[in-house]
């Protein structure tokens, strides 16, 4: 059997937890990389295995991933009972777990008849509103059988257009997040990447919005221009070295064929797929790629969402997005292992990483109908007028942006790791204390570590150990963590027995948005010390 990574063991545990707690419905989040499918796999396992007569449902939108989902769980247990339900992939097979194909299943709830759990891969998907084909589904197998319980999976758990998956309408309660991408990457299970800031960065500010996206038309014909497939191919080959995999996402079909061409033309062995490459066509592509056959593949829309292929070690983005989620689809390509070992450099000539955020602290999108508070501006020189970060002409006194003008007032938040965000200080002292939330009302543990040095804030630490859901489960596991640590073996009442231990020798955090987020703890080690009191 194949053993468990201790995060994959934790993502397990805590949702057996919750859905033994609580009634809803829990979304497992795992970034690109983290091995998604085989917490998929021993899920279906365990389930199957402590209760016999449970029958689950697989789902997904694409072939690749019922392929690759099924392949695992045969791996972790070769003798299970599982069928395939897809159209796609060829197959018609009902059984106790059955992988399917959610446009093949749509209207087949009597035929896979009473079901206990449903599991969504790429469950970002979902649309918020209870017509879609996932929600009437799920609603037709629950009147078949009403204690139904839906578990999602996820890198992404945010919707463009609605916020995050949690927001209701949605079908999701609750997230459940065992591990973080920075933690997957200290730990050797993530390729780094690394980040450049570009000669050339793609210009959208004619470009209009629908829906909350770059209106498909308009952004094609912004982005796929003469001079910015030229330039963005000169900086990718000068900067490539010796990078052997790259991978280029473009705005459309025509945009990808010309950047391959582009690519060819200066002796690069580059393919192209898009939604028009017929399946066998793009499946032959994809292999060689794979292989190392072909060097530069071009895109469109295509090789996100279930696209597996470890050693691609370049992405060039050529696609300005508004989406988070697919910004963090495109980059997740690079995040595997690579066969040869190293980092994946990211090329980002669309400007997503200045939007978006570094990939330790992504920005979600806003929930439907509330605003993005305050839009950026920048001051124009001649006449102090306050004018839209877009805006190229001064609407008071008619000043025109210069180019080293608009360098000044960018953000130049292009390092995708974050890594320069990410603050280590060291510890004088902590304070506990317990608290009210001011948005549940709930009471919960917070402390407060005290920097050694004269006038430095404390940084706080919420412990939502009294609050239901995956926060209270969370809260109380790293406070267990940290008593661990300090030698106590059980978790004291009393907040100041916790004054009183050891503290950490220092503290790694990263700010999200307004409130410090911990990395990690440095503690020295210790000996047990032995109370007599009761745990939460």
């Amino acid at each position: 059997m194949l053993e468990l990574r201790p995060y994959q063991r934790d993502s397990i545990d805590f949702t057996w937890e919750y859905i033994r707690k609580y009634p809803s419905n829990p979304c497992v989040v795992l970034p690109t990389g983290a091995g998604k499918s085989v917490v998929i796999a021993e899920l279906c396992r365990e389930a199957v295995t402590s209760w016999p007569d449970t029958r689950i449902l697989m789902l997904t939108s694409r072939k690749e991933l019922i392929i690759q989902n099924a392949q695992k769980m045969l791996t972790i247990w070769p003798n299970a009972p599982l069928g395939i339900f897809s159209a796609s992939v060829g197959k018609r097979e009902i059984d106790r777990i059955t992988f399917a194909g959610i446009q093949t299943v749509r209207n087949k709830a009597l035929e896979l008849g009473r079901r206990d759990l449903v599991l969504i891969d790429e469950c970002h998907e979902i649309a918020a509103e209870e017509n879609g084909v996932y929600r009437t589904l799920i609603g037709e197998l629950k009147a078949i059988n009403p204690a139904l319980r839906v578990i999602g999976f996820t890198a992404t758990p945010y919707r463009l257009g609605h916020g995050m998956i949690t927001d209701k309408p949605a079908l999701f309660d609750d997230l459940i997040e065992s591990v973080t991408i920075k933690q997957l990457m200290d730990q050797g299970f993530l390729s780094r990447l690394v980040s450049k800031h570009t000669g050339l960065t793609i210009d959208t500010a004619e470009v209009h919005k629908r829906g909350g996206e770059f209106v498909d038309a308009e952004l094609q014909k912004a982005v796929d221009t003469d001079y910015n497939t030229t330039q963005a191919v000169d900086e990718t080959i000068r900067r490539a070295g010796a990078r052997r995999s790259w991978l280029f996402f473009c705005a459309g079909v025509e945009h990808a064929q010309h950047v391959r061409d582009e690519l060819i033309n200066r002796g690069i062995n580059a393919a192209c797929v898009t939604g028009n490459t017929p399946r066998s066509e793009r499946d032959s592509i994809i292999k060689q790629f794979r292989a190392g056959e072909i060097k530069a593949l071009t895109n469109a829309n295509i090789l996100t969402t279930g696209f597996d292929a470890p050693d691609i070690d370049l992405i060039a983005m050529l696609r300005p997005t508004m989406s988070p989620g697919l910004y963090m689809q495109m980059v997740g390509r690079g995040l595997r292992l690579k066969s040869h070992g190293g980092d994946c450099m990211v090329l980002d000539f669309a400007g997503n990483v200045e939007l978006h955020g570094p990939i330790i602290s992504v920005k979600p999108p806003k929930q439907k109908g509330k605003g993005d508070g305050i839009a950026p501006s920048k001051i124009c020189p001649d006449c102090d007028e306050i004018c839209a970060m877009s805006a190229r002409k001064c609407p008071a006194c008619g000043h025109e942006f210069t180019r080293e003008e608009e360098k000044k007032w960018r953000l130049h938040d292009d390092d995708i790791m974050g890594e320069d965000r990410i603050k280590t200080v060291c510890i004088a002292y902590w304070k506990w204390s317990v608290e009210l939330s001011k948005k549940s009302g709930k009471e919960m543990i917070v402390c407060r570590y005290y920097p050694d040095g004269i006038g430095e804030q404390p940084i706080a630490e919420y412990f939502c150990v009294y609050h239901d859901g995956f926060a209270g489960i969370k809260g109380r596991k790293a406070i267990k963590e940290i008593c661990d640590a300090i030698g106590f073996d059980t978790i004291p009442n009393d907040t100041k027995e916790l004054d009183r231990a050891q503290c950490p020798l220092s503290l790694k955090y990263v700010m999200d948005g307004k409130f410090p987020r911990v990395l990690a703890r440095d503690f020295p080690p210790v000996e047990p010390k032995y109370l007599d009191v009761v745990p939460f």
